[in-house]
């Protein structure tokens, strides 16, 4: 029983009306039995495995403190951008674990990872993490060494005799 459609609008009263994924009831929150959200991010060769709970906004990273282990202002910025961006600075505790790399590819890690476990404990705040970007992994990776070259784009030096 095919029905023919003749304008846009029998196209929006049809069956299929609404599209698959794109429900009107808000999304439910994925906790642990301890009622954290846990995320993985990633950056270049960095891991980070991240939990969030309701806090006063301290960040353990690795059993560190967060400003000893990320000394520099613009990493502990990086990290704190999620935060920002939706307006939850000190209410979140986060504890997470970074492997791999060096510091700035585990401060990428870890925005990713806060910014996905913040889309899991609200789902609501996922447009606005999702319009800045912070929800993407960054693709960027080094790239490898070829042979007859010193690097992966670098010639060997040149000699003419």
């Amino acid at each position: 029983m095919a029905q023919t459609i003749t304008s846009l609008a029998d196209l929006k009263q049809g069956p299929g009306a609404e599209p698959a994924g794109l429900s009107a009831e808000p999304q439910e929150p994925k906790l642990d039995k301890e009622g954290r959200a846990y995320a993985t991010g990633k950056r270049k060769d960095a891991v980070a495995r991240v939990w969030i709970k309701p806090g006063s906004g301290k960040i353990i990273v690795n059993g560190r403190d967060l400003g000893v282990y990320f000394a520099r202002p613009v990493l502990r910025m990086m990290i704190n951008q999620p935060f920002s961006i939706v307006a939850r600075v000190d209410q979140y505790d986060v504890m997470c674990t970074v492997s791999g790399g060096g510091l700035s590819g585990q401060a990428g890690a870890l925005r990713h990872g806060i910014s996905k476990a913040l889309t899991y404990y609200e789902p609501a705040l996922r447009p606005a993490l999702k319009a800045a970007g912070l929800l993407t992994r960054d693709p960027r990776v080094v790239e490898r060494k070829k042979y007859g070259r010193a690097k992966a784009r670098r010639s060997f030096q040149f000699s003419k005799r």
